[in-house]
């Protein structure tokens, strides 16, 4: 139990109102997380040399595909929260929840780095899916799904 709550956080507690809270974060997460370097890490900028931009990758995406190919799908994010933020405690029972990721035409690296986010920033155990819904992509979308992904 010890080695848990160092991992998530302090031990649960009543709250006020008589509803057990506790607090959800991944410490050791957020730890590993924030010693981690590289191309993008952090939230920081990804150096461009002149023959790195692409300007029409940019216009088909709206960002600049060929640096999100060269960031790691699973990248880390500073912590921005507010300090009171941090501090809060959730209820304890919470109902598992489905992640609906609405997309058109979206790079693959920036799609793939959200489920990422979403699978490594969220509690497990209150992620029933993760839904990605194509809103009528034309770039042959199902054709190039990672193997793996049911399409309905």
């Amino acid at each position: 139990m010890e080695d848990e709550e160092q991992k998530t956080g302090k031990e649960a507690e009543v709250g006020p109102d008589g509803v057990r809270r506790k607090d959800w974060h991944d410490y050791e997460a957020m730890r590993r997380d924030a010693a981690r370097t590289g191309n993008g890490e952090q939230g920081k900028p990804f150096p461009l040399t002149d023959a790195d931009r692409v300007d029409q990758a940019y216009r088909e995406n709206g960002f600049n595909i060929y640096v999100s190919d060269r960031i790691s799908l699973n990248r880390s994010l500073p912590d921005i929260r507010h300090p009171n933020c941090k501090k809060k405690l959730y209820t304890e029972k919470l109902p598992n929840t489905s992640i609906i990721i609405p997309f058109h035409n979206e790079g693959w690296s920036s799609l793939l780095r959200t489920v990422h986010s979403v699978l490594n920033r969220s509690p497990p155990q209150l992620i029933t899916e993760v839904i990605l819904v194509d809103d009528f992509s034309d770039k042959g979308t199902e054709d190039s799904l990672p193997s793996g992904v049911n399409v309905w």
